[in-house]
């Protein structure tokens, strides 16, 4: 699998370090009532077949966060973008 980062181009995929889901959102509240929330955010995640975005390190390159776009069946990537705030 290659990934082509926006400022250094096509790279092959030791050159980069995955993250995890894109879409999964960090609990706002740091309160023990939140620890549910907490539990679900640190260890359970789903593991989807088909469109996934995704958090990409460029951690031997240009060092930025990506957001990659890649179908989890056959490793296709559909898009790459800068991982922004927000994103």
């Amino acid at each position: 699998m290659r990934i082509k980062c926006p400022y250094c181009g096509e790279r092959a995929l030791e050159a980069f370090t995955y993250r995890g889901d894109a879409t999964v959102t960090r609990p706002e509240s740091l309160d023990v009532s939140a620890t549910d929330a907490w539990v679900d955010y640190v260890y359970f995640r789903d593991n989807p077949a088909g469109l996934l975005k995704e958090h990409w390190h460029h951690s031997a390159g240009c060092h930025s966060w990506l957001e990659v776009t890649r179908d989890t069946r056959t490793h296709e990537i559909l898009s790459v973008a800068f991982a922004g705030k927000g994103r």
